[in-house]
């Protein structure tokens, strides 16, 4: 039986053959229970993902990106991933970056025969200046998929740190990686369909990555988003809440702070904390790295 077979086979689940017979509130139910073990699958690999966590902060410190590599759901998920970093915490949109069998397009639309390409991802890993600062990170429920095996390879080729997050526990594209996130979720309630728990598990584990590493790289000051870019009128707000609170000042004075500084959180707080100019604050902002800076919110010195 090649590696196919024994994945396709391995979906079966024995505990939902009925599916299609049961009263709706028994299939919601087996839904929820199914939904209830991708956490708890999370929670048995968590010093997995905190080595990822430790390799891509390394990388990032010297300059390094993440570039997610995955198709369909998973591909999906990454780049839903990448696409919050930026908003959330202020980063470049280049330093979190996402690769999707079928491109762009996908993200509407199933593009389901490219998943078995093994030139497109390194051909775009390639075009997008991979170096050995940089990491990949391959998602695919199977841990199989040869679009996310082929840039994996590549990666290693370059000799950028490579990461596997697999749900179904060790997949081939473990054994490519120099951190292999290996979370079993088990066989899907709907044979097969890994937009489900398996994706509810690579959700939620992007989701602890990404934000572990800023946490880790000083973009968040407590558990407050000083870096956010507050694009609309409830994250201004939020803006405005969070200046209020670390500086522990009225809403008048913080508006006054945050209009000064074009609402970035992070400056107006120095201001206020270090009696310092708008422009020296901004200045701070852009030069100093966000762990001193965090520091000196923390001390107002």
């Amino acid at each position: 039986m090649n590696a196919l077979s024994q994945t396709i086979n391995s979906e079966k689940n024995e505990e939902t053959g009925q599916l299609s017979e049961l009263p709706l509130l028994e299939i919601l139910t087996l839904l929820n229970e199914h939904d209830a073990k991708a956490p708890a699958a999370i929670h048995a690999v968590l010093p997995q993902v905190a080595d990822a966590v430790c390799v891509i902060v390394e990388q990032m410190k010297k300059g390094g990106r993440l570039f997610y590599v995955g198709a369909g759901t998973s591909g999906r998920l990454g780049v839903l991933d990448s696409a919050e970093c930026p908003p959330t915490f202020g980063t470049d949109p280049s330093l979190v970056q996402s690769i999707i069998a079928g491109g762009l397009d996908a993200m509407l639309a199933a593009v389901e025969n490219i998943e078995d390409c093994t030139e497109a991802a390194p051909a775009e890993l390639k075009q997008r200046g991979l170096t050995a600062n940089d990491v990949v990170l391959g998602i695919a429920a199977s841990g199989r998929t040869p679009f996310v095996a082929a840039g994996l390879d590549y990666a290693r080729e370059v000799g950028a740190k490579t990461i596997a997050l697999s749900t179904r526990g060790v997949g081939l594209i473990s054994a490519q990686a120099d951190v292999a996130i290996t979370p079993d979720v088990g066989p899907e309630v709907l044979a097969g369909s890994t937009r489900m728990k398996s994706g509810s598990a690579q959700k939620m584990l992007l989701g602890m990555i990404s934000t572990s590493v800023m946490i880790c790289l000083g973009k968040v000051h407590g558990n407050l988003m000083v870096d956010v870019k507050a694009s609309n009128e409830k994250l201004r707000i939020r803006a405005l809440h969070m200046v209020c609170d670390i500086c522990e000042i009225d809403a008048d004075t913080a508006q006054s702070l945050l209009t000064q500084v074009n609402y970035n959180v992070r400056a107006a707080v120095l201001m206020n904390m270090l009696d310092i100019t708008a422009s020296e604050a901004l200045s701070r902002c852009a030069t100093q790295p966000f762990q001193t800076l965090n520091h000196q919110l923390s001390e107002g010195k």
